[in-house]
């Protein structure tokens, strides 16, 4: 799918997917190149990054990163991460932000030509399919070719296009630097 250069388009960006696919890509994001090649495509009406975040006293090693793009053009939208104990007894944590990803695409929905939904969450499927019966295209950007692939079959078969997040490294990323784990 090609975007048109008067496309009203937003990315809603799904943090802990992403970082997954990236990670499983050896990638760094550079978020700056990702802001500046989606705005090369199109007019860039809102970039959204989703992700729950720890509260309290504790570090957040997201911390960091949701200030830089609070303050670089991006619409960050956080949560408290809830912590609970599973059936075994073990401390867990969860931050699912699908709703408010789901709620912000259908808002914008009325303004926007094309939506780029970073996320390979089948969960989904009938969000995309939604925002298509009200005429916007919708691309999602994921990975196949990462071990485990991160797209789920059925979201990437509802969207207009996919685009491999291993595709877009050398447009929106950085290799990430070999470790040594010797």
């Amino acid at each position: 799918m090609t975007f048109h250069n008067t496309d009203r388009l937003a990315l809603f960006i799904d943090g802990a997917n992403l970082y997954s696919s990236a990670k499983a890509l050896n990638l760094d994001m550079d978020f700056r190149k990702l802001l500046d090649a989606f705005a090369a495509k199109g007019q860039l009406l809102r970039a959204y990054y989703y992700t729950a975040v720890i509260e309290g006293d504790e570090f957040s090693p997201v911390k960091p990163l949701v200030d830089w793009l609070d303050y670089n053009g991006f619409t960050v939208v956080t949560k408290p991460v809830k912590r609970y104990t599973d059936a075994q007894g073990h401390s867990r944590t969860k931050g699912n932000m699908d709703v408010e990803i789901a709620v912000d695409m259908m808002e914008l929905a009325p303004r926007l030509d094309h939506a780029v939904l970073f996320s390979g969450d089948g969960d989904f499927r009938r969000l995309v399919q939604a925002l298509q019966a009200r005429g916007v295209r919708v691309t999602v950007v994921s990975s196949t070719k990462s071990q485990p692939p991160q797209i789920a079959d059925e979201l990437r078969r509802q969207a207009d296009a996919f685009i491999d997040l291993a595709d877009l490294a050398a447009d929106v990323g950085r290799p990430r630097a070999p470790r040594d784990d010797r």
